[in-house]
């Protein structure tokens, strides 16, 4: 399943992360992602692989579209969030 904008910043959300983040995370630059995420910029298979799998590693998981909906994103119980300080 390809990798749309939306899910991209919607697993970023719920990450917690940054451009920046993301990037580093994928090892792509800051604005392939920035050019993806607003729609500027189609991704080749290979980018658009490496962003998937440092999303996943952190946690995300994408779903398919189904008959009850779009395509979305979610978090599994094993997420790499940000330390809040506490």
């Amino acid at each position: 399943m390809p990798l749309t904008p939306e899910q991209c910043r919607a697993a970023r959300a719920l990450l917690d992360w940054t451009q920046d983040e993301l990037a580093a995370a994928a090892e792509v630059s800051r604005s392939t992602v920035r050019g993806f995420v607003s729609g500027q910029r189609d991704m080749q298979r290979a980018t658009m692989a490496a962003i998937r799998r440092a999303l996943e590693g952190a946690g995300v998981s994408f779903q398919d579209a189904d008959e009850s909906g779009g395509p979305g994103v979610r978090l599994s119980g094993t997420a790499t969030m940000p330390d809040a300080g506490i």
